[in-house]
């Protein structure tokens, strides 16, 4: 064969190859595929409704509500329906901070505690040294300490209390996902800008953008707007249950904004396009790039369906996660807030970008969807059964999770009783991180009294030791161990480990 013929047959075998290969999915075609899947699937997760916004080389093409606000009635889930963004706020908190350092206001390089006196932690160096960028990066040495949401503190109380939370690792040395440094990320840009962090997100993003249906926290939403209720499936029956929102505005800047379908597609077509969007520009094209790059390597898995996508390399940049997928660049996130979640991704490459709102929290159907999503509208490729492959995985670990329990329950030693009278466990108690909470007995039961009102229903378990039930059952239970001094009386008690002092 010379190399005339030789062409001819590369020339030939690519034709083959390129006739047997699937042909690129239109939108119209993609859409459609797309509503059929969330249909078919909503009903295997469970999830009583839904929003999706999909952006595909800048335009929408698709955009549609499913199911209900509240499982209990029948108002539509719609484009227009409210719902908590939560941690996709971050990356809004980020362009922020963008739009200050553009302005010349604020560098990356800025040590926080010039900038916010206030910012304190337990070790005197990290103290020093955490930098602006570093509020971004999930990698200052703090562990997680969701909880001082749970206790109701404003935001300038958590930031006050952050000097006690002891550190996980030292400084840029480790990984862990947290929210208190966005909160502080949120008191930095007050303080910068002389505004607060809502009043500085509705007036350079919500407002140029026309996001007129977003809000920087769930107090500011006005009466008329319909907003999803948050549901939880009972432990117990399993039934889809709809919960009450807890959450004031002490989340704010980690994840506090509620918004709709309609709105997070202007806010994914501005990210989309370099920050432009509805004829302006939130910030620099090289500050925007700088948001977007890998900031830290993630070791181990970001989300257990990482065990499926089975990516090659994991990262976070400045509100995003980060993989690869189909030898693309993915930048996502996703937000959960008690009874809600969210999710958006980006394939800039693509120029695809996907959101989605849900109602049903531990639904993880949204990561299904969107890697659904992105699969036909950037792809052409209908093949991949993402719900199918993601369900058994989540069941697996909700299985592993119910007899993990049961084996806890079986080590119960029957037969005994506390060491004192029920009313004799009464008291305030103390931990310098946490607070005060109070014990109370009542009607011969204990009861745990957080200062938001919060309680925890106690049942004795054996010896000192209490079970206890949340009010908000959907927080599920927490374990109670009563320590007694040498005269015999109760000096202090332990919650989860977290020890408070009488």
């Amino acid at each position: 064969m010379n190399k005339y013929t030789f062409t001819a047959a590369l020339m030939l075998l690519f034709v083959s190859v390129q006739s047997s290969a699937q042909p690129v999915m239109d939108d119209a075609r993609a859409s459609a595929a797309f509503e059929q899947y969330i249909k078919t699937t909503m009903p295997v997760w469970k999830t009583p409704g839904l929003s999706a916004i999909v952006i595909h080389n800048g335009n929408v093409v698709f955009r549609k509500g499913f199911g209900v606000i509240d499982a209990g009635g029948n108002e539509p889930f719609t484009t227009a329906t409210l719902s908590a963004c939560a941690s996709t706020t971050k990356a809004m908190t980020a362009v922020c901070m963008g739009i200050l350092v553009d302005e010349g206001k604020i560098k990356w390089s800025d040590k926080v505690s010039d900038v916010l006196p206030s910012f304190k932690l337990s070790d005197p160096y990290s103290t020093a040294e955490i930098t602006v960028l570093d509020l971004f990066t999930h990698n200052t040495g703090l562990g997680n300490a969701d909880f001082l949401w749970v206790m109701g503190y404003n935001r300038e109380e958590i930031v006050q209390r952050m000097q006690w939370i002891p550190p996980a690792y030292s400084l840029r040395s480790s990984y862990i996902y947290q929210n208190l440094m966005y909160m502080v990320a949120g008191e930095v840009i007050k303080a910068v800008s002389g505004k607060t962090w809502d009043a500085f997100i509705t007036e350079r993003i919500f407002t140029p953008l026309g996001m007129k249906h977003t809000y920087a926290d769930h107090s500011a939403i006005p009466a008329a707007e319909t907003v999803a209720h948050p549901h939880y499936r009972h432990p117990e029956t399993d039934s889809v249950m709809s919960i009450p929102y807890l959450y004031d505005d002490n989340i704010g800047a980690a994840g506090g904004v509620f918004s709709c379908a309609d709105d997070m597609a202007k806010w994914l077509q501005c990210m989309s396009d370099s920050s432009k969007g509805n004829g302006v520009r939130l910030i620099k094209p090289a500050t925007w790039e700088f948001l977007f790059a890998p900031k830290i390597v993630i070791q181990g898995e970001m989300y257990p369906t990482m065990s499926i996508i089975k990516p090659h390399w994991q990262t976070y940049g400045m509100g995003w996660f980060q993989h690869d997928y189909r030898g693309k660049m993915l930048n996502y996130h996703t937000g959960s807030l008690d009874g809600m979640t969210a999710i958006a991704g980006i394939l800039q490459d693509q120029h695809t970008a996907v959101y989605i709102f849900g109602n049903l929290d531990h639904a993880e159907l949204r990561h299904a969807l969107m890697y659904k999503a992105l699969d036909l509208f950037a792809f052409g490729d209908n093949t991949n059964d993402w719900s199918g492959k993601f369900y058994p995985l989540y069941k697996g670990r909700e299985d592993t999770a119910k007899n993990r329990e049961k084996a806890t329950m079986a080590k119960r030693i029957n037969g005994t009783t506390p060491s004192l009278a029920l009313a004799a466990y009464d008291g305030t108690f103390t931990n310098k991180l946490l607070g005060q909470i109070t014990v109370e007995e009542k009607n011969g039961k204990l009861r745990v009294v957080f200062p938001n009102k919060t309680d925890i229903l106690l049942e004795h378990w054996h010896y000192d030791i209490f079970r206890g039930t949340f009010t908000n059952w959907w927080n599920d239970h927490a374990w109670v161990q009563f320590y007694l001094d040498k005269e015999g009386r109760i000096s202090s008690i332990s919650l989860d480990g977290d020890v408070f002092q009488k």
